[in-house]
Parts: structure tokens; C-alpha cells; sequence
């Protein structure tokens, strides 16, 4: 069914709270998706940021963040006082401020946690038992607090290899930690689930977004290294990443630690499957970076300073996804399948069916035929102006090719009075693709000030927030029109 979405992630959403939550303005952007006849919602992932900020580099691939935990809530159940709020004076300049919610935020949520824990509801030890990552999750936390942030490989040797009696003592000598962070994902997952069930009940669905790879510095390595490509230390052999391209000479070297993909083999791919069975419950459409991954990975020598000596390896390939099959049904997958793509790519992506993705500022170059062009789409995809990584079109404009630029505006015939924006979101709107996802930017007329995340830098990325006053009456009703145009209502 022709449908059409908006991408904004859940920390760009306003709120006098520093970052955007799963609270009332979310429930209002919600509101404008219905009146507008959106029929998704994709966000980034709602995993805990770390060092660098990124969605997609988290202390683990179960938990939820923190800081999307709605406060003006947390005062209505009564375990915190406005005034307690309101004395943490958060910036409000449209910026997330990623130290100032760490140094502000968990005092609020260790507060709240110290009136909770006065009667513990028994849904608590309900949801603990409906999921087995979250013991592991919560010592983890505590043991990084104890450890002064340091990454687990930095740990007292037995409690880096997970040595029983360590682990024990630990348990018993940081229990109110262990459950303080227990508390916080109890919270966030019933608020997660009140809000999902607000957009479901109003006819939108969440697209969610699952990284391919995990951090090294995360719950998930520790609890589980022998999913991992570690050696006898418990450190990486070899690292994730991309090779050299036209764009960037040394690659891309991101630093993950790589799969023992023969050894998940081995035991049905255990913890994949139980990673994708979570996403699957928290979301109605999943979102797969870096399919490529699946057929060939790029593994890059640990202690490299760039990715330039990295050589390809053979992925799971179709074996995965048949167990995935097995183990979780028929989940409804998008494959990120953007950039240099193989024809073993293209086969795994026919094999699978998942629709892959189509970008729009990647079509117009007025060298060559791109395969991104609209005339050149099958029904099955998903076309975006741009996603998270790349500008908005306002801000592609800008500093793309001017040629190009000419071309994508004779292509889309946009008219003189209607913004670039307009024309590439009617070209993704109009196109054959079963399902058209605009950036919310675009939709708004934003440039490169609002852009989300820059690839390759660190400091300035997974910042920007909508105003508040961004969401009209008149932007739904257009936006609806364009819907009823082309018939993606």
C-alpha cells in the first residue's frame, strides 16, 4: 500500500528539558502525523548515547536512553516535585547539550528512583523477568560507575572476565545500583510503550533503526565476548568499517568489534535473534543499517589508525535471515543498502525480499543515469530526500555540484515560488515507491543548521531540535494534500 512517512529522531523533539522525550510532545507529533495522513513515524535508535553522542555507537543494543525519560511524567506518578525540575535550569537554545543532561539528569532519575524504591510496584520484577538482558545491562552500568566510567577492558581483571565469584560480590556489594538502573528502564519502556500504543491507536506506525554492530564498550561484549572476534585478552582482532572511496581517501574506520560469525553459526545465532525479537516488540517496521554486512563485511587490522588496509570477509549471508524466519516469524525489515553495492548484495537483497532504500540527493548527478532517479524505481523500496547522515536538500543545494543542482531542479520541475525542498519531496512522493520518507527539515525549509549528523566527525552531530512552534495547522493540511495527490493515504 503507498504510503508516506517523516523522519525525526526523538531528541529533536522540543521540550524544556534539554532533549526531546517520549512525553507530551511527542504525543503531539504524533497528533500533526495523523492530521497530515502519515502513516510512519521513523526514528534513530533509542539505545543510551556514550562518548561521541551517536545513537549508533551505545552501551548496549537492549536498553533504552535515559535522557528520553518524560519528566513533567515522572511528577504526575509523583516521585518528582516541579520545583525539583525547574532548579536543574536546562539549556534552552535548540541544542541537545549531551554533558549538561548527564551532569543534570540522572540526579533527577536517582531522586525519583529513592521515592520509587520506597514500594516497588510488582510489575518491576515482572519486567525483569520478561527480560534477560536487563541484569546484565544493570551490572554492567553500576560496575561503570564503580569502575569511574572507565570501558569494562579497563576493569579489575576477574571482573573483566566475568569471573563467578567476582561477579557475585558485586552483585551483592552494588544491589542498589544494580536496581537504581533496573528502575530507569522500567520507566522508560512503559513510557516507550504508552507512547507506541498512542501512535498505533491513531493509524502510525514507529520504523525503528537497529545498528549493525555494537560499541566494544558495551554491556553486550562483556556479558556475552564469545559472540565476538576477541582474542585471548578480550580485545578486538579486527575492526569494523569501510574502505577507501572517492569521498574519503582513508576510509571510514568506525572500531567495532566484529562478529564470530561461523561461531553464531553454531549455536542458531542466539543472540542475534533474541536482539531482533527486542526490536520487534518496541517496533512495528525495523529499519537494518548496513545490510551489505550480511553478505561481506570489511575488517580492518585492530591498532590501524585508518582503514586503508582492511580487506573484505564472507557475512552470513542468507543462512541469517532464514533463521531469523525460524526464530522471529516474518518481521517487517528495511534494508539500509545504500552505497557501493555487489551483486551478491543485490542477490541477498531479492533473497530476502526487504524493500532496500532510494535517496534522493544521491540521484542527481548530471554525469550519469543513477539508479536513485525515480524512473528508475520497482514499487518495492523506500525512497528518502536524505536520511540522518546526509544534508537536508536545502543544505544539499547548497553545496552540491551547481550543474547538478540545475539538473535535479529541470528533473522535478520546481517551480520558481516552491522551494527545491517542495519539488524533491513531490519527486519522492510521486514515485512508484510503495512507502516516501521526507526528513522533517525538509518539510520545514531547513538548511544544513539542522542537519543531524556529519559522517566521520565528532562534536557537533545529534544535536538539532525542532522549535516548538514548527508544527502548524497549514504544514499538516499541505502535507495531507500532497498525500491525497498522490494517493499515499
Amino acid at each position: 500500500m503507498r504510503s508516506g512517512g517523516v523522519l525525526l529522531p526523538i531528541f529533536s523533539l522540543p521540550s524544556p528539558y534539554g532533549v526531546g522525550t517520549l512525553g507530551s510532545e511527542a504525543r503531539k507529533f504524533v497528533d500533526f502525523l495523523a492530521q497530515a495522513g502519515q502513516r510512519y513515524w521513523q526514528i534513530l535508535p533509542i539505545c543510551p548515547t556514550a562518548y561521541g553522542d551517536s545513537p549508533y555507537s551505545s552501551v548496549s543494543t537492549f536498553a533504552g536512553n535515559p535522557y528520553f525519560i518524560d519528566l513533567d511524567q515522572l511528577c504526575r506518578e509523583g516521585y518528582l516535585k516541579k520545583r525539583e525540575i525547574q532548579a536543574a535550569d536546562f539549556t534552552q537554545d535548540g541544542a541537545v547539550h549531551y554533558e549538561e543532561l548527564f551532569d543534570k539528569r540522572f540526579p533527577l532519575l536517582r531522586l525519583a528512583f529513592a521515592r520509587f524504591a520506597r514500594n516497588a510496584p510488582v510489575e518491576l520484577e515482572r519486567f525483569r523477568d520478561e527480560n534477560p538482558w536487563l541484569e546484565d545491562y544493570a551490572l554492567f552500568a553500576a560496575l561503570k560507575d564503580d569502575f569511574g566510567g572507565k570501558p569494562w577492558y579497563e576493569w579489575d581483571e576477574p571482573i573483566r572476565r566475568r569471573d563467578g565469584r567476582a561477579l557475585r560480590a558485586a552483585k551483592k556489594r552494588l544491589a542498589q545500583e544494580i536496581a537504581f538502573w533496573m528502575f530507569v528502564q522500567y520507566i522508560f519502556y512503559r513510557q516507550w510503550g504508552a507512547l507506541k500504543d498512542y501512535a498505533n491507536q491513531r493509524g502510525v506506525s514507529i520504523i525503528g533503526d537497529l545498528p549493525i554492530y555494537v560499541a566494544l564498550d558495551s554491556a553486550d561484549v562483556w556479558a556475552d565476548p564469545g559472540q565476538f572476534q576477541l582474542d585471548e585478552d578480550l580485545r578486538p582482532t579486527e575492526v569494523a568499517g569501510c574502505p577507501p572511496d572517492a569521498f574519503t581517501a582513508d576510509g571510514q574506520l568506525w572500531g567495532n568489534p566484529l562478529y564470530d560469525w561461523a561461531g553464531m553459526k553454531k549455536n542458531g545465532y542466539r543472540w542475534w535473534m533474541a536482539r531482533v525479537a527486542h526490536q520487534c516488540r518496541i517496533y512495528d517496521v525495523l529499519r537494518i543499517d548496513h545490510f551489505r554486512g550480511f553478505e561481506a563485511y570489511y575488517a580492518i587490522p585492530a591498532g590501524e589508525d585508518t582503514a586503508r588496509n582492511g580487506r573484505w570477509r564472507e557475512g552470513p549471508g542468507l543462512d541469517f535471515f532464514r533463521a531469523l524466519e525460524r526464530a522471529v516469524g516474518q518481521p517487517r525489515i528495511i534494508a539500509e543498502d545504500l552505497g557501493f553495492l555487489t551483486d551478491g548484495v543485490r542477490q541477498l537483497l531479492a533473497d530476502t525480499g526487504f524493500p532496500g532504500m532510494k535517496v534522493l540527493e544521491f540521484a542527481f548527478d548530471s554525469r550519469e543515469d543513477s539508479d536513485y532517479l525515480p524512473h528508475n524505481y520497482t514499487r518495492r523500496c523506500v525512497v528518502y530526500t536524505g536520511t540522518h547522515d546526509n544534508s537536508t536538500v536545502l543544505g544539499w543545494a547548497q553545496s552540491a555540484a551547481p550543474e547538478d543542482v540545475a539538473f535535479a531542479a529541470e528533473y522535478l520541475a520546481a517551480g520558481p515560488r516552491e522551494g527545491l525542498n517542495w519539488a524533491m519531496m513531490r519527486g519522492a512522493w510521486s514515485s512508484v515507491a510503495d512507502l516516501a520518507i521526507v526528513q522533517m527539515q525538509d518539510l520545514l525549509g531547513l538548511g544544513d543548521e539542522a542537519r543531524i549528523n556529519t559522517p566521520s566527525t565528532v562534536g557537533e552531530n545529534w544535536r538539532w531540535r525542532m522549535d516548538k512552534k514548527a508544527l502548524t495547522p497549514k504544514l499538516a493540511r499541505k502535507l495531507r494534500h500532497y498525500m491525497e495527490l498522490y494517493r499515499r493515504l
